[in-house]
């Protein structure tokens, strides 16, 4: 028989047994928690530590929706940003060429056209090189140069860019032309060699014969006159806006706004009238390379007027009418008669001035006067009229 002190025995060797487990289970779901809170505990000791800034990562535009262009006589000429940094030779986004792409359309065909149906449907016509994209400044530039013959088309265009891989980014944005058939020839610049006068350049150009498919009589509205700097690229006159604010129905322009010592460019388009209204500009002209020279003398000064005070003799005298005028010279004499180059000169420098005072003159004298205007490089005046007074 089991007595009452055998069954506590056992039953305290049981609970010992059923125990062991509940410590082991305990133990290990510390462990776990321990280990989950490690990564956080980490975290929050180095949330305050500074580190060293990630490079910037390096983007390219891929694609530009900024084409743009126009039909200029039998050419259509495209034009759109310049990548402004380029990516390095491995790099997908490195830009190494600009493919340009024309479709052919008939005018009246819907506008709305995809992607896809453009790629599958135009063609490539030319392409810019890496050297090309390399040397651009604000502006890329591809000119098309057209048949103008046949039935009426509507011509829609699209760049493309593509890296050195010969991978193709997305196409622009669509460029949408139709081109006029009957568009004037160039006008022709005649070089008369009286251009440059004292405050306009005048550029006489000869109306053109004809229009570009040789039709006649000639498709011309008026004319636009372009000037650029002697430093300037060449291409220049592509983006920009014509002297004349309105189109010139002669065939002569003065042009007031220059400067004197620098050289200038001027070309000429005539304007005809193209497709629905549009106005389309003819190709250049030759090109007219002016350089002015100011050789033009001032005007004489005029109304010299005398106040004579004792021992002193003022003179008054408004300002020249040109806004190139640095200064007056005075001179004097007690001879009206004596050869004016020999009359004596009476300021050290330029009169800058419109008044003077002649101090070193004697009582009961008379005095005679004649001024000089001078101009920023150096051109002077005819002599004035001889002024006189007698000092008190």
């Amino acid at each position: 028989m089991t007595t009452s002190r055998q069954k506590a025995q056992g039953s305290r060797q049981f609970c010992q047994d059923y125990s062991q487990p509940i410590v082991r289970r305990g133990r290990w779901r510390r462990s776990l928690l321990i280990f989950c809170l490690l990564p956080t505990a980490f975290c929050l000791l180095n949330c305050g530590k500074r580190r060293p800034p990630l490079p910037p990562i390096e983007r390219v535009p891929q694609r530009t929706e900024a084409l743009s262009g126009a039909q200029r006589g039998n050419q259509v000429i495209l034009s759109w940003p310049a990548p402004q940094r380029n990516a390095k030779d491995e790099s997908v986004q490195s830009i190494r060429r600009i493919d340009v792409y024309r479709l052919a359309e008939q005018p009246r065909a819907p506008l709305g056209l995809t992607e896809e149906d453009f790629a599958s449907r135009s063609t490539l016509i030319g392409s810019l090189t890496y050297d090309q994209i390399k040397s651009a400044t604000d502006n890329l530039t591809y000119i098309d140069t057209l048949e103008l013959a046949g039935e009426p088309t509507r011509l829609r265009y699209a760049v493309r860019y593509v890296n050195a891989s010969g991978q193709r980014a997305a196409f622009s944005n669509f460029l949408v032309v139709e081109p006029a058939a009957r568009v004037s020839q160039p006008p022709m610049i005649i070089s008369t060699g009286n251009e440059v006068a004292e405050h306009a350049i005048t550029i006489t150009w000869q109306a053109p014969a004809a229009n570009i498919d040789g039709s006649t009589p000639v498709n011309v509205l008026g004319y636009n006159v372009y000037r650029m700097e002697e430093s300037a690229d060449s291409d220049q006159e592509s983006s920009q806006l014509p002297i004349n604010s309105s189109l010139v129905s002669a065939t002569q322009f003065a042009d007031k706004n220059f400067k004197f010592g620098d050289t200038y460019r001027y070309i000429v388009r005539s304007v005809s009238l193209g497709t629905e209204g549009a106005q389309v500009e003819s190709l250049n002209s030759n090109v007219l390379s002016v350089s002015p020279r100011d050789l033009f003398r001032p005007s004489a000064p005029t109304s010299i007027t005398i106040a004579a005070a004792p021992g002193r003799l003022s003179l008054f005298f408004p300002a020249n009418p040109e806004l190139d005028v640095a200064g007056y010279n005075i001179y004097r004499s007690t001879d009206p008669d004596l050869p004016k180059d020999k009359w004596s000169k009476l300021n050290s420098a330029l009169l800058t001035r419109t008044t003077f005072q002649d101090e070193k003159v004697e009582s009961g004298e008379k005095y005679f006067y004649y001024l000089e205007a001078v101009d920023q490089v150096g051109n002077v005046s005819p002599a004035s009229e001889v002024v006189s007074e007698i000092v008190p």
